[in-house]
């Protein structure tokens, strides 16, 4: 591949390493550059551009990233149509990213060309998540260096180990004095933790904090073969010889470890009985907050080998910090917090694709566009904030808000995915705004008066830092995140939005049950118009 400077004459077929905009002419960075192209550039007085000219052995950016991330990918995750030098992979199911960091080191030191990012190894990631990043730095490589990091990529580098494990018991001991408020929230924060694995509390007992009532619970238990069986102590385990331990080996089982080198999650116990897992589940397990319980709960549901060494490698990194999506008790609060402030974001850049054709969000219901329909609901809901990121068609899409009270942002890549225009709505937010409300142009039966319940629900100061509609068991659209998710949500990529984050961070979700359908329906294919238009 040559670099640099290209008479414009000779420059068909290169690729423009720069943007070129002149007299309402653009060729856009990384495009090829087109015979007509040449002619309008000439017209111009352009007479040479910036860019690559490759050879007959190479590799286009895309197809590189493309061919190095399909030979790096394992089970359970997808590699999607790559974009500008860049191929991103997903998972396909919930579980754990299983990375194989050293080869992955071995690869990103091939040529500095090339280079593999990943989430953290065993990140618990849900379906759809975003796991792993091949990007070609240049725009082409040779064929032999996208053969050899091919060949170093096999094996593979990156999966997910979907979740497993479905049936969890779970046991509290009491003392006097402890309220029965506690233990039903410690079984109700749990409960939480299973849900990204789709398991469940399916058996449950309460018995005293003494050796003989454990034994008799776990005993019990192990009659019903639970995957895997959860012991809160009501009192923290300090010794081999202390209650929970020493019940789970009266009960016929074993001890693995006590104690990890992560905090909070010092005092964990794990143990076996009859061949199945028992966790002695440490004091900050009846929290939400990430901590060491965490770690080792996910490899368990998803049958990951976990064991004393194991658990004695968790220390590097050990020292938790408390995680953006959970409120920060420690931190000092107002006595009388502030209404939060809450903006509106439209997304309305999208190109229709499934319509075949025409632009949905100029389409009309009683006369009025889809886009002016989710527009009017957000003001009509309250909200005096709202951005409405245009991309394709972006004056008709102007033309159809004529006379509403909103600010237009223009995302330039919007052929990208929705996660660009996203990004653009993020980025355009006053400093203050606490949150955004995240509405899609072409959901026209979402009204203000769910607009307005959701603003109402959205409590950063009591934990509210996500709020969405249900209906009939299904969450729906439009989707409020709290500031908390927007460095997070601005690192989605593709044509994808932040529905992972979602099921990440339950314990942050405050759930609004809508009085219609409103919340499910969009409008993606003519026929889905045509029944909208049927109903009035």
């Amino acid at each position: 591949m040559r670099f640099g400077p290209i008479p414009l004459a000779r420059s068909e077929g290169a690729v423009a390493a720069h943007a070129i905009r002149s007299n309402g002419y653009v060729l856009k960075k990384g495009a090829r550059v087109t015979a007509a192209d040449i002619s309008e550039l000439r017209a111009r007085g352009v007479t040479e551009i910036v860019g690559a000219e490759l050879g007959p052995d190479d590799v286009t950016e895309d197809e590189a990233a493309y061919r190095i991330a399909m030979a790096l990918a394992g089970d359970a995750v997808r590699v999607e149509a790559p974009f500008t030098g860049r191929a991103n992979i997903f998972a396909k199911k919930a579980g754990l990213l299983i990375v194989d960091r050293a080869r992955i080191d071995a690869l990103n030191e091939i040529d500095e060309a090339v280079t593999f990012a990943t989430l953290n190894e065993h990140a618990v990631v849900a379906e759809g998540a975003m796991v792993a990043t091949v990007k070609i730095i240049p725009f082409a490589l040779p064929e032999a260096l996208v053969a050899r990091c091919e060949e170093a990529a096999r094996g593979p580098l990156a999966r997910v180990a979907p979740f497993a494990l479905r049936r969890v018991a779970a046991v509290s001991t009491l003392l006097p004095g402890l309220d029965p408020k506690v233990v039903d929230k410690t079984i109700a924060v749990l409960e939480r933790r299973l849900t990204i694995a789709g398991a469940k509390v399916f058996a449950e007992r309460r018995v005293a904090h003494d050796e003989a009532a454990l034994t008799r619970a776990l005993n019990e238990l192990a009659i019903e073969k639970p995957d895997l069986i959860v012991v809160f102590g009501a009192s923290a385990i300090t010794d081999r010889r202390d209650v929970v331990p020493a019940a789970i080996e009266a009960a016929g089982g074993a001890i693995e470890r006590l104690g990890m080198p992560v905090d909070p999650g010092n005092l964990l116990l794990l143990g076996e009985i009859d061949g199945r897992p028992v966790l002695g589940a440490p004091g900050c397990a009846r929290s939400p907050k990430e901590n060491g319980f965490d770690w080792v709960l996910n490899r368990l549901l998803a049958k990951l080998p976990i064991g004393a060494r194991d658990i004695t490698a968790m220390g590097v990194g050990g020292l938790l910090m408390e995680i953006v999506s959970r409120p920060q008790p420690r931190a000092d609060k107002p006595a009388e917090p502030a209404k939060p402030k809450v903006s509106a974001i439209i997304l309305a850049a999208g190109r229709s694709t499934r319509m075949g054709g025409p632009n949905k969000l100029l389409e009309t219901i009683n006369g009025r566009p889809l886009v002016r329909l989710a527009v009017e609901a957000a003001l009509a809901g309250g909200l005096k904030d709202v951005v409405v990121v245009t991309g394709h068609q972006r004056l008709a899409v102007q033309a159809a808000l004529s006379g509403l009270n909103v600010r237009f942002v223009d995302n330039p890549r919007f052929a990208e995915g929705l996660s660009t225009s996203l990004k653009a709505g993020l980025a355009a937010l006053p400093s203050k705004t606490d949150g955004a409300l995240v509405l899609l142009g072409d959901m026209p039966r979402v009204g203000a008066r769910l607009v307005a319940r959701l603003a109402e629900a959205f409590d950063p100061a009591s934990g509210a830092h996500l709020v969405a509609p249900t209906r009939g068991g299904r969450r729906g659209n439009p989707v409020l995140w709290g500031r908390r998710f927007f460095e997070a949500l601005a690192q989605v990529e593709g044509d994808v939005g932040g529905r992972h984050l979602i099921e990440e961070n339950l314990e942050a979700l405050r759930e609004v049950a809508a009085d219609d359908d409103g919340s499910l329906i969009d409008v993606d294919t003519p026929e889905a118009l045509a029944a909208l238009r049927e109903q009035g």
